[in-house]
């Protein structure tokens, strides 16, 4: 019994003892939120105010007249200037077949020397390899062989024509005389046109001097692209040799898409950048639209002078374009005066007014949309009216939008 009532009596205290926490706890807890808790109207302000925080964005910025003119900060109304629409494009730097050359053997020959190297400048006329075969000496004897009968047939076609004429000689015999003569002859001009291909010199051969090598020469001025054959090698007739290519013709080869050709003509300006030479913009005029479209994509070949060509261009080499179309006038501002941020677009509403007797100028953001790109200027597409005669700053977007997120951490400590 007394053990019984020891057990009772460890419980009533157990129990006792956790209620007394409880009410400790709960009391606590209670003035905890009394601490934090915030009147309606206090909650109903902070709504207020983060509402026009939504509202007004990037918020705004505050500079003295000191600072602004420090910075050197220009404001006006927005302009209206003339700007080129802009074609996007790219391609690559090109050479006409006229301006390139592949050079062959004109008689199967061994190559016995060659007197340039690859990229070596070269001009029309010059000498770019020697051949030597046996071929070429039994060319230059048969020439000989058959001038001479030709000068033998000349001669008695003459005497036979004259007797022919004086009626001594039968016509049957003038004749035969005369088709022999002009037969021999075209082979002598025949004969003539292939060593004049081969670059010898006829009179020489003539007055009996045999070459033993002939020379290969150049048929453009240009640069020799690439050299296919070794000394010592023989190559067949038409066989290639060398290839020659003339950049000084380089020009820029675009290709514009179908939706884009009714806005493209001859004379129009272009502006590319070569990918190999990163921040080198240069200059072209188009002189040739083409006229048929390729397939896979449906593009146009459109072809342009460079203004000023330079050493680093080569052929084949790709590069990215804008075409600049037909001018129109729209509003604009320079690059400097538009910053984005976080994917959008913006420019700087200016006002001047005074606080507390001193002038201060407050920027406030308004986005845009931005168009054509002309040099340096920026066509300005608003997405809401400004009031009449409102003025913008034309610079320092940069520096503007750099205080007011300086602002905005201020606020936030």
């Amino acid at each position: 019994m007394k053990k019984h009532f020891l057990y009772l009596l460890a419980l009533l205290l157990t129990i006792f003892f956790y209620t007394g926490c409880g009410d400790k706890l709960t009391g606590n807890s209670d003035l905890g939120e009394g601490k934090n808790q915030e009147s309606p109207k206090g909650n109903a302000h902070k709504e207020h105010a983060h509402e026009e925080h939504d509202e007004e964005g990037l918020g705004t910025v505050h500079l003295s007249a000191l600072k602004f003119n420090s910075l050197g900060i220009k404001v006006d109304t927005l302009p209206t200037r003339s700007l080129s629409g802009v074609v996007d494009v790219n391609g690559r730097l090109a050479v006409f077949p006229q301006h390139k050359a592949i050079v062959t053997a004109i008689l199967g020959a061994n190559v016995t020397a060659i007197k340039v190297i690859e990229g070596e400048k070269v001009k029309k006329g010059q000498v770019l390899a020697y051949l030597s075969h046996p071929n070429l000496t039994n060319l230059q004897t048969a020439y000989i062989r058959t001038y001479n009968q030709m000068q033998y047939l000349e001669k008695e076609f003459e005497r036979q024509k004259k007797l022919y004429d004086e009626g001594v000689s039968s016509g049957k015999t003038f004749q035969q005389t005369q088709a022999d003569y002009w037969s021999i002859k075209g082979e002598v001009k025949g004969l003539e046109a292939q060593l004049k291909q081969l670059s010898i010199n006829v009179r020489k051969v003539r007055d009996g001097n045999i070459y033993q090598t002939v020379p290969v020469v150049s048929p453009i001025d240009g640069n020799i692209k690439k050299v296919l054959v070794q000394i010592g090698q023989f190559v067949n007739a038409q066989a290639e040799i060398l290839r020659i290519i003339n950049i000084d013709h380089v020009h820029v080869d675009l290709m514009v898409f179908e939706k884009d050709v009714y806005k493209v003509r001859e004379g129009q300006k272009v502006s590319f950048t070569v990918e190999s030479v990163p921040g080198k913009t240069l200059s072209a005029k188009i002189f040739s639209v083409g006229k048929n479209f390729e397939l896979n994509p449906r593009i146009v070949h459109v072809h342009a002078e460079i203004d000023q060509k330079e050493f680093f261009l080569i052929p084949g080499m790709y590069i990215n374009g804008k075409i600049y179309t037909e001018s129109m006038s729209v509003i604009a501002l320079p690059e400097e005066a538009i910053i984005t941020e976080e994917g959008k677009s913006y420019i700087f509403m200016a006002e001047e007014h005074q606080e507390d007797g001193k002038t201060e100028w407050e920027f406030t953001p308004v986005e845009i949309r931005t168009s054509a790109f002309h040099e340096g200027w920026v066509e300005i597409n608003l997405l809401k009216p400004l009031p009449k005669n409102t003025l913008v700053a034309w610079n320092n977007a940069y520096y503007l939008i750099a205080e007011m997120k300086k602002g905005e951490t201020s606020h936030e400590h």
